[in-house]
């Protein structure tokens, strides 16, 4: 079983995140699980998500104390919450910065994947300037390294549960699986090709499976 945390703040998309991802996963063929914790319920307000994958049916009906790997949306969180309580030896991290921001040394013994979702959905026009929504780009980026889902299955998955400006969020997908790198990890294993993803219209036929 592989079990994410996705850490975020409300109105940046960490629940549709934990869903897409899930749902992603599940046209890949693997039986899935998302659901959220919330604190104060005030946009802004620290708040995680959590999805399991596996390939046989998912018994388990409680948070993520051990997860295989962690996403961050907001990159101001690692001040506040301790991205990587409980995260397994060997796991990853996958955080929403810019290149050549300086990792904080708890993240130092896991490997550690950036991609700068921020500048890439306010590019696109996802979200407001204040608070993109950083959501799509990230999965993209997971959908790189994570083993859960090929970005054809993301991109399959993401008009079913974000039907707004479909195609900027595809396009967020796209690119932060080309951008997404290892800032800090001094042997990362190495990313899988950017070309072995379909091109644009492939999702177009995802919608009606």
């Amino acid at each position: 079983m592989i079990e994410i945390r996705i850490h975020g703040r409300g109105g940046q998309g960490a629940v549709s995140a934990s869903t897409m991802l899930a749902t992603a996963a599940h046209k890949a063929g693997r039986y899935v699980q998302a659901f959220a914790v919330y604190g104060a319920e005030r946009r802004g307000a620290p708040m995680v998500a959590f999805v399991r994958v596996d390939d046989a049916p998912i018994r388990l009906r409680q948070m993520v104390y051990q997860p295989n790997g962690t996403i961050v949306l907001d990159s101001t969180l690692l001040a506040l919450v301790d991205v990587t309580a409980g995260l397994v030896p060997g796991g990853w991290v996958l955080l929403n910065a810019p290149e050549g921001r300086v990792l904080p040394a708890a993240l130092q013994p896991f490997t550690v994947y950036a991609v700068d979702a921020t500048a890439i959905a306010a590019d696109l026009g996802l979200g407001t300037r204040a608070m993109p929504m950083v959501n799509t780009a990230i999965l993209g980026a997971v959908a790189r390294f994570g083993g859960l889902a090929d970005l054809s299955h993301v991109l399959f998955a993401i008009p079913e549960i974000v039907p707004a400006k479909v195609d900027a969020n595809l396009e967020a997908a796209r690119v932060a699986f080309d951008r997404v790198h290892c800032p800090a990890s001094p042997s990362p294993p190495p990313l899988p090709s950017p070309r072995g993803y379909p091109g644009r219209g492939m999702e177009e036929r995802g919608r009606a499976i």
